[in-house]
């Protein structure tokens, strides 16, 4: 059995259309108007025990509110999902052990007192044994590298630092699903790195199931070989991140190094990404590589020429751009 399925899971606002003026004002007061806003439609999934994937779309297309259904948040408005074998929205005592969701711009934490005392409030919560709770905490602070900060006020704290201790309160009572949505967002790139790396190692170890949503490809190519991909509520994607560019990229990056040092334009041969007095970047279409190639090397001495892929960060980017939205026609 899968650790987590999903299967059509939809979820739908109703939101209030005030019409323009007094007289809408007005109207409103008796007789109220309503656009449903699909934010999840039909999205069905399945994720096995250890899979850490990358759940990937634009602002608004449908992530969170995913997240928040699986983690029992939400009620769905179709649908069903199963997390560990449990229904999440029925909210069962077991069921909430097991999982942890961690949200990066929401903080679990109390921002009045050192960041030790919250383990320890959540400890009582989850009854966690006073010799398993100190083994816990004190392994994920030294590898995380915030013991010294254990006793010191959550608000007082970087933003690093506070995410660390974030990750030690959802990891307190061991879950076997995490849920992560921006665990990254506003670190500076020492931390996030630091974050990244714990992570990995964390579901290499344990096993742990684990879902992450991020806006930085760096997360994802470090943490993630399947990704699914949601837009406007669907899921268009679900598969190796490493098949990402051969589906949807349908350009390349070829580089040239040429013997001398002159001003050369490059007009019908592709768009120059990067320009030097000896060197050019030009993106052409996959299929015209060699015959790019063949051009360049008739009219110009070159001394290196490099093929590389379109970064996976724009690739995911330019599909996003691309596709309409499902109401247009």
């Amino acid at each position: 059995m899968p650790a987590i399925e999903a299967r059509n899971l939809t979820k739908v606002y109703r939101v209030y259309r005030k019409e323009p003026g007094l007289k809408g004002a007005v109207k409103g007061l008796f007789r109220r108007r309503y656009d449903e806003l699909p934010a999840a439609n039909g999205v069905s999934f399945s994720i096995e025990e250890g899979e850490f994937v990358g759940f990937l779309g634009p602002n608004g297309a449908g992530k969170t509110t995913v997240l928040k259904m699986l983690a029992g948040l939400l009620n769905p408005s179709g649908g069903e999902a199963r997390v560990l074998g449990y229904t999440p929205w029925e909210r069962q005592d077991a069921f909430k052990r097991q999982f942890a969701l961690l949200l990066g711009q929401k903080n679990s934490l109390w921002w009045d007192i050192p960041a030790r005392e919250s383990l320890e409030l959540n400890r009582a919560i989850y009854g966690i044994e006073r010799k398993a709770y100190t083994e816990i905490v004190g392994g994920l602070a030294e590898l995380l590298e915030v013991t010294e900060k254990l006793d010191i006020v959550v608000r007082e704290l970087s933003l690093g630092e506070r995410m660390k201790m974030e990750l030690i309160a959802a990891l307190l009572h061991r879950p076997r699903v995490l849920l992560l949505d921006e665990p990254t967002i506003g670190l500076d790139v020492g931390s996030a790195r630091k974050v990244r790396e714990f992570l990995q190692a964390y579901n290499r170890d344990h096993r742990i199931v684990t879902m992450l949503t991020s806006h930085y490809m760096e997360d994802i190519e470090a943490l993630c070989r399947r990704v699914i991909i949601i837009d406007h509520g669907r899921i268009f994607f679900d598969g190796p991140l490493s098949e990402v560019v051969d589906r949807f990229s349908k350009e390349k990056i070829v580089g040239f190094t040429f013997e001398t040092a002159a001003q050369r334009r490059f007009d019908g041969l592709g768009e120059v990404s990067e320009q030097t007095p000896q060197t050019v970047l030009l993106k052409v279409p996959r299929n015209q590589v060699a015959e790019t190639c063949r051009a360049i090397f008739a009219r110009e001495r070159v001394s290196d020429v490099s093929v590389q892929e379109i970064p996976i960060e724009e690739v995911i980017r330019q599909m996003f751009l691309s596709r309409p939205s499902p109401t247009d026609s």
